[in-house]
């Protein structure tokens, strides 16, 4: 298996995925970009930053005009425009011009809030996603996508800005805590359940090896989820059209995170709205009730939830009409036809929504 995966834009090459395990070639590939003698900025959080930011600008030492870095408070609620501000201001303090670059270490709240710093500091530098979660490196870390939670609307404010590289530390996922590992297979069952029948099954078949961390499984998962996730922004890397299949459980998951107050992980809420969205693509018979159940047994066997406690459907609905990929006052939802396809269906009524979140609740 390849160590590297190429994304194209506009018809041209745009950057690399690598999968390396360790930072040993980042340097290197750094040099190659024609990053040599520029000014860095390590952007991290206090969780990441205390096992890998010193290492990490140690390897930068050797090529770099300087090396800084900024640290916030781990977790969703420093993802704002606060912290942006932050590191605005570190980066002026610092003289960073249009040359130097910013590195995003962490998970999808660092990488999405360095990149949309990125893109909006000069009107766009160069910057590099270095993700140590399951989650990032499947999910976040690939197609551009950057931005910040405004108040308490989930990326209501960002930017489209690519990556110069995407470099994938695969030993990092060691010190990842086991909620937020099992956390990142949401989004990987959802590549499989949209695009993939094949890595689904594959799934179920290699569980007990996944959820053991068995490191050539892992880097296999990982590589075949990333090129599903390639595939479908080198076709829309504007979320014009293909791209909001990648938005499969995630219309009523965001809503169910917001009033939840991020309590919940990610991908916990994603694998609950898929169980919602797979109860609506079954009902119109796009599933059987043997595939739907198949699927909430796939999210169990990696001790994600189907379910939750403490809220409405009526609650959970009225949050869904505010999602940003609304269309035209009607919710772009998706739903499975098949395991392995998935279309965008801009009728799911109010009664139908009902309907499935209350089959998630508790």
């Amino acid at each position: 298996m390849d160590n590297v995966l190429s994304v194209n834009y506009d018809g041209r090459h745009a950057y690399d995925i690598v999968f390396e395990p360790d930072f040993g070639k980042l340097p290197e590939l750094l040099a190659g970009l024609n990053m040599s003698g520029r000014r860095f900025m390590v952007i991290t959080d206090s969780k990441v930053g205390s096992f890998y930011k010193d290492e990490l600008i140690s390897r930068l030492n050797s090529l770099a005009k300087s090396v800084h870095s900024y640290t916030f408070p781990a977790g969703e609620a420093s993802k704002n425009l606060d912290t942006v501000g932050n590191c605005y201001e570190q980066l002026i303090l610092a003289g960073f011009d249009r040359n130097d670059v910013i590195i995003a270490l962490g998970g999808g709240v660092v990488g999405d809030m360095a990149g949309f710093v990125a893109a909006t500091y000069l009107r766009g530098i160069r910057f590099i996603q270095a993700p140590t979660s399951l989650l990032s490196m499947v999910d976040s870390s690939i197609g551009g996508k950057t931005g910040v939670d405004f108040k308490a609307y989930k990326n209501m404010v960002g930017a489209f800005h690519m990556p110069s590289l995407v470099y994938m530390n695969l030993s990092t996922l060691k010190t990842l805590p086991d909620t937020e590992y099992f956390s990142g297979m949401g989004e990987i069952i959802k590549h499989g359940l949209i695009k993939d029948a094949n890595l689904y099954y594959w799934l179920k078949e290699n569980h007990e090896k996944i959820n053991n961390k068995e490191h050539s499984t892992l880097q296999e998962m990982i590589y075949r989820s990333c090129l599903i996730k390639k595939a479908v922004v080198e076709k829309d890397p504007k979320e014009k059209g293909e791209r909001a299949l990648l938005n499969f459980g995630h219309t009523i998951g965001h809503s169910i995170e917001k009033l939840m107050n991020f309590k919940l992980l990610h991908g916990e809420c994603v694998c609950i709205g898929m169980a919602a969205a797979a109860y609506i693509s079954m009902k119109r018979g796009k599933l059987s009730r043997k595939e739907y159940d198949d699927i909430l047994e796939t999210i169990k066997l990696f001790n994600e939830p189907c379910k939750v406690t403490g809220l409405s459907a009526e609650g959970i609905y009225e949050v869904t009409k505010l999602d940003k990929k609304m269309d035209s006052d009607r919710i772009r939802f998706i739903l499975l036809d098949g395991i392995g396809s998935s279309l965008i269906d801009n009728t799911v009524n109010r009664e139908e929504m009902i309907e499935a979140i209350n089959t998630v609740l508790e």
